[in-house]
């Protein structure tokens, strides 16, 4: 078994299909103006499945695909067919923020895709617009109940909350899960990327996001999927569903994390708040075999050594903690 320098096993991996997106939400993209990557850059579905192949060799069970917005990329149900067919590979989940899937998702089922995530923060359809600065609410109601139309499941719906913008979302989007048989997923607003103005003042915490949905339904805590899930999940005590939250500032996770991440132009990552990534692209295609491709990611994942979120807690908690002294990789090339 793969592991990293702190014994943590590699077992998912997210794949970014493009930097591209059709949303610009404050807490992912908030500019108007962004430098693209070159398509040539980007890397081929080919390349990708290459890559995915060699990552389940050496361990991975879980493959996720997001963006940028995933469903912009061409032909992506063509990628869902080969990643599907990998021997070993458990699971195939897709991110997306839900505005193309009505149109998209019998095809992406027909692909193989198994279930999926979609992000919805709030829904009042004039703030939608606001947070998204050109989304429409509609389309994305449209997208999620034509996933659960077409079989998918579970569908998980996320939610970043944000204080002073959609913390009095919550109940809402909690009862809008419960009556649709969605589970809902809420995530603390995190600094992630460099351009969001990430500030603690806007920081709902995992307890307080806990206490509010428990004051009106209450909760069973179930812990996390597996013991090493993002999410710390809650059922509802009346047996009618389950909802989580994701708490990467308050409660860290970073002594469970399994995560690599491939970037849209076959850069790898080994933490959402890396400053850099390692080429791969270049590697494949400059004639690397498959044993020298899998030599290269087996030496970074030993050498990993990521634990940001633990030490961001801890220069938060002494009040020495300053986001822009520490770049990152932009979400939006990165994906979630």
């Amino acid at each position: 078994m793969l592991v990293d320098a702190y014994q943590r096993p590699i077992k998912d991996l997210r794949i970014s299909v493009t930097d591209r997106c059709n949303f610009r939400c404050s807490y992912c993209m908030p500019l108007d103006h962004y430098e693209w990557i070159d398509k040539k850059e980007i890397l081929t579905f080919e390349e990708i499945t290459r890559f995915a192949k060699l990552a389940i060799e050496l361990g991975v069970e879980k493959i996720r695909l997001t963006g940028g917005e995933p469903l912009v990329r061409q032909d992506l149900p063509l990628l869902i067919e080969k990643l599907a067919a990998l021997e070993g590979l458990h699971d195939l989940c897709l991110t997306t923020n839900g505005a193309l899937l009505g149109e998209r998702v019998q095809a992406l089922k027909q692909a193989g895709l198994r279930r999926v995530n979609i992000s919805i923060d709030t829904l009042d359809a004039e703030k939608f617009k606001q947070m998204t600065k050109r989304g429409d609410l509609d389309k994305v109601l449209e997208g999620i109940f034509a996933a659960k139309d077409a079989g998918l499941a579970p569908i998980k719906l996320n939610a970043v909350v944000e204080r002073g913008v959609n913390d009095d979302d919550i109940i809402p989007l909690v009862e809008f899960s419960r009556e649709h048989g969605f589970a809902m997923r809420f995530i603390e607003y995190m600094d992630v990327g460099n351009s969001n103005n990430w500030t603690s003042a806007k920081l709902v915490s995992k307890k307080e996001i806990i206490e509010k949905i428990h004051s009106r339904y209450a909760l069973r805590e179930i812990g996390r999927d597996q013991g090493s899930a993002p999410s710390v999940d809650y059922e509802f005590a009346d047996g009618r569903g389950d909802i989580g939250v994701i708490a990467s500032v308050t409660e860290p996770f970073c002594g469970s994390c399994t995560r690599l991440r491939l970037t849209a132009d076959g850069k790898i990552v080994t933490c959402l708040f890396s400053q850099l990534g390692h080429d791969v692209k270049g590697l494949m295609r400059g004639g690397a075999t498959d044993e020298e491709v899998r030599t290269f990611l087996s030496s970074i994942w030993q050498k990993r050594t990521d634990r940001y979120s633990d030490e961001r807690l801890t220069a938060l908690n002494s009040a020495s903690y300053y986001p822009k002294n520490h770049r990152k990789i932009e979400m939006i090339s990165l994906g979630g």
